[in-house]
């Protein structure tokens, strides 16, 4: 028999508004199998389907608009046909019993002039060039084109796209949404000094350089209500292009948590770590960063089981996301309680493609689900 630690993890509990199986979440992937047009073909309806039995499953990154779009085959939700695709994804979750949420995106810098509308130059909140590559329709990479500082007077449109796309996801069938402020895109190029030197309302300060990203999110909340939205933080990655950290990680952060938790919003999702690295909670003090918001914790980076367990039934955190395992592992919760095998995934299929790697991955069938039960006498 399961421990009463061990059953913790996979109990039902809520975050925000939103009642959930048990207290696995998936996490963001991104996979690059969208249309040009980014809209999501049936595989997507079935994909997630697939993985129905985590407590939350918070979608890829979807794009807002054309101008937050970075990288070739990615989703968006900002257009008719978007939404009508993505309505599929969820009608097939919720028919399988599980619950989602739309993570909603946009880049920033971090894109191409090929992939802008008309081939304009990426926005940012300064006019710095990001490093690393971004992918091209054409299948090869390029370094992201330099961009142009927003004007004052343009971040108020971009407001107005995250509200659209807000609504959408409504529109789409979503249990909520999930504003991503990580990973050195647009919201979070607002938030470190590295990557914003703006001299206006939106630049210098802390209170300055959380202007914009609180703007958003209070913004998405009134078209939800608070208790629907969740927000992604990642203080201490330099994913998308070694971005440098902010000058004081933890103030900026612990303030800006601070001023997310009196919006009253359903959760606070956080990279404890180097995104897609090991984690590293012990280089950053996440508690105080969960104290500080106040609200459910999501706690995400290279967790493994005893990880996930002790950190649910602590109260560490309110769920734990699991990125990678759920690519090959399309029944994770379950195999994570049973402390079954995990497959491993084909790294070569990550990312574009069709089915292979993407919805033939099995679970496990019931001969195996028995024999793990007899050995282990899991329940």
């Amino acid at each position: 028999m399961s421990t009463p630690h061990e059953i913790a993890l996979f109990s039902p509990t809520t975050i925000g508004a939103i009642e959930v199986a048990n207290h696995v979440a998936m996490a963001p992937l991104t996979r690059s199998r969208a249309r040009k047009d980014g809209v999501h073909t049936p595989l997507a309806a079935e994909y997630y389907r697939q993985r129905a039995s985590a407590g939350l499953i918070i979608t890829e990154a979807t794009n807002i608009s054309r101008q937050g779009r970075g990288y070739a085959f990615t989703p968006g939700i900002y257009t008719d046909v978007q939404v009508e695709a993505w309505r599929h994804v969820t009608q097939a979750v919720h028919e399988a019993g599980g619950k989602i949420v739309c993570q909603l995106w946009h880049v920033g810098r971090m894109s191409h002039v090929d992939l802008q509308e008309n081939g304009a130059a990426p926005v940012a909140p300064s006019a710095i060039q990001a490093g690393e590559l971004v992918f091209l329709e054409t299948g090869k990479q390029a370094p992201p084109s330099m961009p142009r500082a927003l004007e004052t007077a343009e971040i108020p449109g971009i407001v107005e796209d995250y509200i659209n796309a807000a609504r959408r996801a409504q529109d789409a069938g979503f249990d909520g949404v999930e504003v991503h402020s990580a990973n050195c895109y647009l919201l979070e190029q607002f938030v470190r000094d590295s990557t914003n030197h703006r001299t206006d309302q939106y630049g210098g300060s802390v209170e300055n350089r959380t202007r914009f990203p609180v703007e958003v999110i209070t913004a998405v909340s009134k078209v939800w209500g608070p208790d629907r939205v969740g927000v992604r933080l990642s203080p201490i990655t330099q994913s998308a292009g070694a971005t440098p950290l902010d000058s004081d990680t933890q103030g900026t952060y612990g303030y800006y948590a601070e001023q997310l938790g009196k919006l009253g919003l359903a959760y606070l999702h956080c990279i404890e770590g180097q995104t897609r690295g090991d984690n590293a909670a012990d280089a950053f003090d996440f508690k105080a960063l969960h104290a500080a918001f106040g609200g459910k914790y999501i706690a995400n980076n290279s967790y493994d089981r005893q990880m996930a367990v002790d950190a649910v039934a602590s109260g560490n955190a309110d769920m734990v996301a699991f990125g990678r395992p759920f690519i090959s592992n399309p029944d994770l919760v379950e195999r994570l309680r049973l402390e079954a095998p995990l497959t491993e995934a084909n790294h070569a299929t990550f990312y574009g493609g069709g089915a292979e790697g993407y919805t033939d991955y099995k679970a496990l069938d019931e001969d195996v689900t028995r024999a793990v039960r007899v050995a282990g006498g899991r329940s």
